[in-house]
């Protein structure tokens, strides 16, 4: 079980495929794991070495003190383990939180990745009043991640609107499986730091960046296309891409088309 120690967690990592070949890393949403990305991934080798981060308050890595679990105190560790693993420069993939996070990465650190893939994700919001509100949105939800019971709780998270479309897949039960163990306490601690209230905004920051940009949505992810698009219209640099048929977790409803995407955005690349 790979892990690497760097003050305050111990990260949970895995390494695939050649380390030679053109680098990738995931980075998941709330509540998952880097196993979500299995099939993805397989369809990536042999012509990539790909590695997967538990991000703090999931999966396997170990959060070992009190800490801020914020995008700033996160980055730099993430940045950390990269070099420590010589695994940069490389190509980031990021789903919905991890897609946030992605974005935060590429523009606080854009020398050490090569392109950007974001799925399902967001520059955050732009008012203070949007992010007040979402911060007492997030609350409501940490607390309930707290206080009630963890499989009703996920049963209630994946009965949303949102996860139609997912709820259809063969892999859903096997996903929401790898979904209860998780330590919901630091989940709860995951979203009031990482969750879209504390978001700082990053559209200015997107808008500069210079490296390639692939954009994934669901095209019944309504939502998130009327986001997407902004940020397309906001920076030259980035493609839509809108998967039929799909909704908010395109990379688990459909892997094939969203493994296609995927390839066709890193061979542009090399």
């Amino acid at each position: 079980m790979p892990q690497m120690r760097l003050a305050p967690y111990k990260i949970h990592y895995e390494l695939y495929g050649d380390f030679h070949r053109p680098k990738v890393i995931f980075l998941h949403g709330f509540m998952g794991c880097g196993d979500d990305f299995f099939p993805i991934i397989n369809a990536l080798l042999p012509n990539f070495c790909c590695l997967t981060v538990d991000l703090p308050g999931h999966g396997q890595t170990e959060v070992l003190d009190s800490v801020s679990y914020g995008m700033a105190a996160i980055a730099p560790v993430l940045i950390n383990l990269l070099q420590e693993l010589n695994f940069t420069p490389c190509h980031l993939m990021g789903y919905s939180m991890g897609g946030r996070l992605g974005l935060y990465l590429t523009c606080q650190f854009p020398q050490h990745f090569t392109s950007a893939f974001l799925e399902s994700a967001s520059p955050g919001l732009v008012t203070d009043i949007e992010h007040v509100l979402r911060q007492q949105q997030d609350e409501i939800l940490a607390t309930e991640l707290e206080s009630e019971d963890w499989p009703v709780f996920l049963a209630r998270w994946y009965a949303q609107p949102l996860f139609d479309t997912l709820r259809q897949s063969p892999h859903f039960d096997e996903m929401v499986e790898r979904r209860l163990h998780n330590r919901p306490y630091q989940l709860a601690q995951a979203l009031r730091g990482l969750g879209t209230g504390m978001q700082p905004s990053l559209w200015n920051a997107m808008a500069a960046l210079t490296m390639p940009i692939t954009l994934v949505v669901g095209e019944h992810d309504q939502k998130f296309v009327r986001i997407n698009q902004s940020m397309t219209a906001q920076q030259p640099l980035a493609q839509l891409k809108i998967l039929l048929d799909c909704g908010h977790a395109a990379h688990a409803e459909d892997p094939k088309a969203f493994a296609a995407v995927l390839q066709a955005h890193l061979s542009q690349v090399q």
